[in-house]
């Protein structure tokens, strides 16, 4: 190789070098509040957008302290989505500290939220949060988050468009699939215990009956009058239907298992996704991971 050719070789590596990094920089800074959010924003939004979260996996958006970090994430984002329903009830002043006054995009708007009782001196009817646990549900999030990129980025609107339909037919893939697998339960053994209240909206969307040591907060305590009704439940219907979730504390739900004396099925992944080498490292493959799960120990039912 001559000298000119290897100017020519050292030119183009520079050059490819500096589109790299200008196709990086040019890409749409957002900001998702936890991470199941994150994955389904990153598949709408693709290679135009620069995803980061706020709630990473196997943490609890319950109890979520924002760092001086999270600040900064909020400061630089063109968009904020959140999932509302009351999930995120720091987020009105993490943007506030962040002096943001950009758009803050609302994944779950237009859905019907389902209403749970709180626990202790506060039983009036809430929102529950947790709709992501139904993936009509997430069509829903999905459109939503199309239509806010497009707003940010509307010479992307094609491409977002395009990426949300794709991801809206692996959404229906899974739910038929679903669909079918839990038409062969019958009605009298889907009966399922976990940690806490986080699966209203696959329960009504399967027909699976979810009881819950906790309320739809992992914040709030028990009574051991509630345990205690929950094990005579238990016991009086056979439920062999019991799962610990990846970021909620097991004690709990071990002492109801020793005093059942049914073991534990495997890990539900209930709000957060696992890390990258787990199980439940998207969206899709959690759903599937925990219907799975669910499906095997209501056979046993």
């Amino acid at each position: 190789m001559n000298t000119v050719q290897k100017l020519a070789g050292l030119f183009l590596a520079a050059l490819l070098a500096i589109s790299g990094s200008a196709m990086s920089a040019e890409r749409i800074p957002v900001v998702a509040s936890f991470s199941i959010l994150a994955d389904i924003v990153s598949n709408v939004g693709g290679e135009r957008v620069a995803v980061s979260m706020l709630v990473g996996p196997d943490q609890d958006a319950h109890v979520f302290e924002p760092a001086p970090s999270d600040v900064k994430k909020i400061a630089q984002a063109k968009l904020v989505v959140i999932n509302g329903l009351g999930f995120e009830g720091w987020i009105e002043r993490l943007a506030n500290a962040a002096a943001y006054h950009g758009v803050i995009a609302v994944a779950s708007d237009g859905i019907q939220p389902r209403q749970r009782p709180g626990h202790g001196n506060n039983a009036a009817l809430r929102p529950d949060p947790h709709a992501w646990q139904d993936p009509v549900n997430v069509m829903t999030y999905t459109r939503n988050i199309v239509s806010a990129l497009s707003k940010v980025d509307p010479a992307g609107s094609e491409i977002y468009k395009a990426n949300g339909a794709k991801y809206l037919h692996q959404l229906a893939q899974l739910d038929d699939w679903a669909q079918a697998q839990f038409a062969q339960i019958s009605g009298a053994q889907r009966t399922v215990i976990t940690s806490h209240d986080a699966f209203e909206y696959f329960g009504a969307h399967y027909g699976v009956r979810f009881l819950a040591a906790q309320g739809v907060s992992t914040e709030s305590e028990p009574s051991a009058r509630d345990i205690a009704a929950l094990i005579r439940q238990m016991k009086q219907q056979h439920v062999k239907a019991l799962f610990f979730e990846n970021m909620s504390n097991p004690q709990l739900l071990q002492q109801i298992s020793n005093e059942v004396g049914v073991a534990p099925g495997g890990k539900l992944y209930a709000d957060a996704l696992s890390p990258p080498s787990g199980d439940a490292p998207t969206y899709l493959r959690m759903m599937r991971y925990n219907m799975t799960q669910i499906l095997g120990r209501l056979r046993l039912n």
